[in-house]
C-alpha cells in the first residue's frame, strides 16, 4: 500500500462496531511514530483518522485497534509506503493491460527495479446509488509482478496506468501508488455524478445508444460503485483516457461535461479528505487517439478531441485550471489485433502525459506540450496564410491536406485544403489559392487520421510533441493564444 506523504495527511478510515473505540498506530521497527483515536460513527458504522504529513520512505505498518465493551479487534497492515497517490480512470485504452502492449515480454519482466510502485485495480461494479465502500476489488494492494501486470486482456491492471507510475517514479526516486478504475466502452455519463450531468443539461431519457458504447451507459452508475467508494482516499492526482464512447453519443455536450466531471471530482474528493486532497488537484488526460471507422462524417473524433480542451485546443486553460493532456492522434496503430481504436503503444502516450504532470503537477520547467498557433495572419495579395508558433516547429513533412480553411461565397463556406508552402524556425506559410472567397477560418488534422504513426507534419524539434489540432477563425491578423474557437466547429 501506498499513502499520500506530504505535505497533506494520508486519510485513514474503515467501518466497525457503532460506538466503538478505534486506535490508529503508525509504527516502524518496532517503534510507535503516531497515534491517533477515533471513535465509530453510529449513523454510518464508520471512522476515520487523518494522519500528520508523512515524508516520502517506508515501509511501515499501520495497526487499527477496535475496543468495545471490553473486547478488542485488531488489523495490522504491513508494508505500507508513503509517496505520491494516483487514480487512473476511463474506458478500455485505460483498461489495456501490459500483455496487450508494444514490447509486452520485456515490459512484463521490468518489474524488479519498481517495488516502491504498488497497484491496486477496482473491480467491474455498477450501483444506481453512491456506495461508500468499494463491492469488491480485482487487485488488492500489491507490488507489480509479471502476473498481476498481465493478468489478461482488458482485466486487472492498466498498462497506462502502471507506465505513468513507472515514469513518474524514475524522476521522482520515491514510492508512487496506483489505483486503477476504468471500464471499457463506457461514455463519460457513467463516470459522471448525477449532480455534475444536470448542470450540463443531459436528458434523463431518451439517448439513441451507439455502437461505440459497449459498457454500462446509464447515468453514475460507474461514479456510483467505482469512484464514489474511493473520495475518502487523500489523492495527489487523477489521469484519465476516455471519450472514444462519446463519439456518438452526447457528443455536442462533451465540451460541458467532461470540464464538470473533473470540476465534480475534485470538490468531491476534497471534501471525502477533509480538504486533505487538494481542491484543484492536477488532473491529466489523453487526447484521443485515431481509429479507422467505416462511419461516414468523419467529424466525431475530431470534435471529442476538441471537447476535450473545452474548445480551447489547448490546456490548462480558463475552464480547465491545473489539468494536462498528451496528445496521440499520431500513435495510430493499423494492425492492432484488439482494433485500431486500441493502439498498442501506451509507453509513447504515457510517456507525454508524465511529461504533463511533472510540469503541471509538481512545477518542472519543462516543454510537455506541442507548437501551439500564436498568431494567424492572412496574407491575401501573396495567397498566403501566415502562422507563428509559440514555439518553435520541426516540419516532419510536407502535407496537401491536414491543414484545412473555410472558404466563404455567397453565404455557403467549405472546408479547402490549404497545403503547406515555406517555413522557418517558428512560422508556417500555407498555400490558400483555391478559395476564391473569404478564407474566414482554419483547422488542422481535423480528421479521424489525420496522419500514420509518429508521422504528423509539425512536431516540437526536441521534444518531439506533435502540435496539436485546432480550429480558429482568421482575421487579417488574428493573435491566437487566448480561446481559439468554438463556433466553427461544425461547419
Amino acid at each position: 500500500m501506498v499513502l499520500q506523504k506530504r505535505p497533506a495527511g494520508a486519510v485513514i478510515w474503515g467501518y466497525g462496531t457503532s460506538g466503538a473505540t478505534v486506535t490508529v498506530t503508525l509504527c516502524q521497527h518496532q517503534e510507535t511514530i503516531m497515534r491517533k483515536v477515533t471513535a465509530v460513527k453510529t449513523c454510518s458504522n464508520s471512522w476515520m483518522v487523518i494522519l500528520d504529513p508523512m515524508k516520502a520512505g517506508g515501509p511501515y505498518e499501520v495497526v487499527a485497534e477496535q475496543t468495545f465493551r471490553g473486547r478488542n479487534f485488531t488489523l495490522r497492515v504491513h508494508d505500507v509506503l508513503f509517496g505520491d497517490v494516483w487514480l487512473c480512470s476511463g474506458q478500455s485504452n485505460m483498461q489495456m493491460t501490459v500483455s496487450q502492449i508494444f514490447n509486452a515480454t520485456s515490459e512484463l519482466s521490468n518489474t524488479a527495479a519498481y517495488q516502491s510502485v504498488r497497484i491496486l485495480s477496482v473491480s467491474l461494479v455498477q450501483a444506481e446509488q453512491e456506495l461508500e465502500d468499494l463491492a469488491e476489488v480485482d487487485l488488492r494492494w500489491s507490488k507489480p509482478t509479471s502476473e498481476n501486470l498481465g493478468h489478461g486482456n482488458f482485466e486487472y491492471m492498466s498498462a497506462m496506468c502502471w507506465l505513468f507510475g513507472r515514469y513518474l517514479h524514475d524522476t521522482l526516486r520515491y514510492p508512487i501508488g496506483l489505483v486503477s478504475s476504468s471500464w471499457g466502452g463506457t461514455p463519460i455519463e457513467a463516470w459522471s455524478s448525477g449532480r455534475s450531468l444536470k448542470a450540463c443539461g443531459v436528458p434523463k431519457r431518451g439517448f439513441i445508444l451507439s455502437d461505440s458504447v459497449a459498457g454500462p451507459s446509464e447515468r453514475s452508475v460507474l461514479w456510483n460503485a467505482m469512484i464514489h467508494p474511493l473520495c475518502n482516499m487523500t489523492l495527489k492526482g487523477v489521469i484519465w483516457y476516455q471519450g472514444e464512447s462519446n463519439v456518438n453519443f452526447n457528443k455536442d455536450l462533451y465540451n460541458c461535461t467532461f470540464p464538470a466531471l473533473i470540476e465534480d471530482w475534485r470538490q468531491t474528493f476534497h471534501h471525502g479528505s477533509h480538504g486533505q486532497t487538494e481542491r484543484l488537484f492536477p488532473f491529466g488526460f489523453v487526447q484521443l487517439s485515431s481509429a479507422l471507422t467505416s462511419v461516414a462524417s468523419d467529424d466525431g473524433f475530431p470534435q471529442i478531441r476538441w471537447h476535450q480542451t473545452a474548445d480551447f485546443g489547448y490546456v490548462p486553460n480558463l475552464r480547465m485550471p491545473n489539468t494536462f493532456m498528451a496528445v496521440a492522434m499520431d500513435l495510430c496503430d493499423r494492425t492492432s489485433p484488439f482494433g485500431s481504436i486500441h493502439p498498442r503503444d501506451k509507453q509513447t502516450v504515457a510517456y507525454r502525459l508524465h511529461l504533463g504532470a511533472r510540469a503541471v503537477a509538481y512545477g518542472e520547467k519543462l516543454t510537455f506540450q506541442g507548437p501551439l498557433p500564436e498568431k494567424i495572419e492572412l496574407s491575401a495579395v501573396k495567397g498566403l496564410l501566415n502562422i507563428t508558433y509559440s514555439q518553435q516547429i520541426q516540419v516532419q513533412r510536407q502535407d496537401d491536406k491536414i491543414f484545412e480553411i473555410s472558404c466563404c461565397d455567397d453565404h455557403q463556406c467549405k472546408w479547402l485544403p490549404a497545403p503547406m508552402n515555406t517555413f522557418s524556425t517558428q512560422t508556417l506559410a500555407l498555400s490558400i489559392s483555391s478559395c476564391r472567397g473569404t478564407p474566414v477560418a482554419l483547422r488542422y488534422a481535423w480528421t479521424t487520421w489525420p496522419c500514420e504513426y509518429k508521422w504528423c507534419p509539425l512536431y516540437h524539434p526536441s521534444s518531439a510533441l506533435p502540435a496539436p489540432p485546432f480550429i480558429a477563425f482568421i482575421t487579417n491578423q488574428m493573435r491566437a493564444n487566448h480561446r481559439l474557437l468554438s463556433d466553427l466547429v461544425a461547419v
